[in-house]
């Protein structure tokens, strides 16, 4: 590691095959806290490369336990976090709206890191017991169209990362690797990303891959769809620059998406919302991310197609029949 921090210091980037080779060592405890520590604050002072992300990605990907939903298509919804905004729980929302719309989803999530509540802290919160047991998470698809992978069950190469991460606080490259290794791998990938230029880097990886995917930065800097500036949108198909009108809807303000204080009032918010007893903008965005998602399935289909089956998913309760269905599987 005397040899790679020294590298790094000296403003050099790694190769993709050391990237890989570091995390690697990670995973096999080869490096002291502090190493850690300080090799994670390089990419907290310094744009992280594409080499680097991808060499990254490769390790744990070649480490993680990984699942296999046979044949089905899926989608992981998730957002890269770090972008320090405190929403409620988006993107895990939509997943269960995109999943009553009767598409699979794999939802890859963790802990809140830099905001109060992450996907798991929500699940965690209503009972819901992580696993990466195969049998369970193929029970979880067939009955809920949605299985929910716990980072940190499916990449014990990390372990000896989680509580720097913790004890740091703020974003780290491990928010940017998280939406790239998905133990299932999926076909289809709705991210939001916290800049403009992690959505270009995520842009050279995907194009390299066979996913059809939508990466998302609204200009404010919200990582996902906050219909409260332009957003960004890249797609196999192209970029645009898009308005909140584009998904038929207002533009709202940063507190109409205010998630909470604590796991507590961010899980009211996610149960209200299932509930159909959401606030227009809370709904608005839940939907919009979600219409996305479902146009990876065909990028041929149009936006407002899209958001009709996410609202139908919403206001029908297929959505919250959906989160009550994986609920089961964990009793």
């Amino acid at each position: 590691m005397k040899h790679i921090l020294n590298q790094l210091f000296d403003h050099q980037k790694l190769s993709k095959e050391q990237a890989r080779e570091v995390l690697i060592n990670i995973s096999q405890d080869k490096y002291n806290p502090s190493q850690l520590a300080a090799f994670i604050s390089v990419y907290l002072m310094r744009n992280i490369s594409v080499d680097e992300l991808s060499g990254f990605r490769d390790a744990l990907l070649e480490l993680c336990i990984p699942i296999d939903f046979e044949g089905k298509s899926v989608i992981d919804l998730c957002g890269t976090g770090g972008d320090s905004k405190n929403t409620f729980n988006i993107s895990t929302l939509a997943s269960f709206v995109v999943a009553g719309a009767g598409y699979h989803v794999a939802k890859h999530g963790n802990y809140g890191v830099s905001s109060v509540s992450g996907s798991s802290n929500v699940l965690e919160y209503f009972g819901f017991k992580f696993t990466n047991a195969t049998d369970t998470l193929k029970k979880q698809m067939d009955a809920a169209n949605i299985a929910f992978l716990h980072a940190p069950l499916f990449h014990p190469a990390l372990k000896s990362v989680g509580p720097i991460r913790r004890e740091l606080g703020v974003k780290t490259f491990f928010n940017m690797l998280g939406p790239l290794v998905n133990p299932a791998k999926p076909q289809y990938q709705s991210v939001g990303v916290f800049s403009l230029k992690l959505a270009r880097l995520y842009q050279y990886i995907h194009e390299a891959s066979h996913k059809k995917y939508a990466i998302i930065h609204a200009t404010d800097g919200y990582d996902e769809v906050s219909l409260t500036s332009e957003v960004k949108l890249i797609t196999n198909k192209g970029e645009q620059l898009v308005q909140p009108n584009y998904f038929g809807m207002p533009q709202y303000k940063q507190e109409d998406i205010f998630g909470g204080e604590t796991v507590k009032e961010a899980a009211e918010i996610f149960m209200n919302i299932l509930d159909q007893k959401g606030s227009q903008a809370q709904n608005d965005v839940v939907t919009a991310n979600a219409a996305l998602a479902i146009q990876c399935f065909d990028q041929n289909k149009d936006i407002q197609t899209c958001v009709g089956e996410a609202q139908e998913s919403l206001m029908t309760g297929k959505a919250k029949t959906s989160f009550e269905n994986l609920l089961k599987t964990s009793l």
